[in-house]
C-alpha cells in the first residue's frame, strides 16, 4: 500500500501536541529558537526526552550538533511566539523573549509553562527527520497555566 503524503500529514495532525520552542546559542554567541511539536519524553532514570529535527531545517547544523538546549513548553497565550520562531530565516531570539540557562546557557523563554535544561544524549536517523534526544540537567516549571496545543493544522485551546 502507497501512502499518499499530504493524506498521511493530515491523519497525523489529528493527534494533538503542545507546542515547544527549542532554544540553543550558535558559535558567535546568539540565541536562536526553533519551533517544535515533536517532544516526547523517553525515560525518568535517567531523564531522558527527545524531540526531531527536518533534515532540511535551516538551522539543520547547529541542533544537530548543540551539546545544550532547552525544550521550553508553551502556554496558551504564546502562539506569537510558536508562529514566529516557526518561519525558516527566522530564528534569532529577540532577548526580551528569554534569560539564560544555568546548565550550558541555552535561552529559556519567559512564561513558558515549563523549561528543560538538557545535554546532548544520543541523535539518530529518522527517515526526514533527526531524533535527538536530551538529558535533563535542570527543569522549571510554572504551579499555573494553560498550554499551546496544536491540532489539526491549528491551535487550539483546551475545552
Amino acid at each position: 500500500m502507497e501512502l499518499d503524503g499530504r493524506e498521511l500529514r493530515n491523519a497525523l495532525g489529528r493527534f494533538a501536541t503542545g507546542v515547544c520552542l527549542i532554544t540553543a546559542v550558535n558559535e558567535e554567541g546568539e540565541a536562536l529558537a526553533l519551533t517544535a511539536n515533536s517532544f516526547s519524553s523517553v525515560s525518568l532514570d535517567p531523564p531522558l526526552v527527545l524531540w526531531s529535527l527536518q533534515n532540511n531545517s535551516d538551522v539543520f547544523s547547529l541542533y544537530s550538533s548543540a551539546k545544550h538546549y532547552a525544550i521550553n513548553v508553551l502556554a496558551g497565550n504564546q502562539q506569537e511566539l510558536s508562529s514566529r520562531y516557526a518561519r525558516k530565516g527566522d530564528h534569532l531570539l529577540d532577548p526580551e523573549h528569554f534569560t539564560p540557562g544555568e546548565q550550558g546557557g541555552a535561552p529559556l523563554i519567559n512564561g513558558a509553562l515549563v523549561q528543560f535544561e538538557c545535554s546532548l544524549e544520543a541523535t539518530h536517523p529518522g527517515g526526514d527527520h533527526l531524533i535527538i534526544v536530551g538529558r535533563v540537567q535542570a527543569m522549571h516549571a510554572q504551579a499555573e497555566g494553560e498550554p499551546l496545543v496544536f491540532y489539526s493544522g491549528a491551535y487550539r485551546a483546551l475545552a
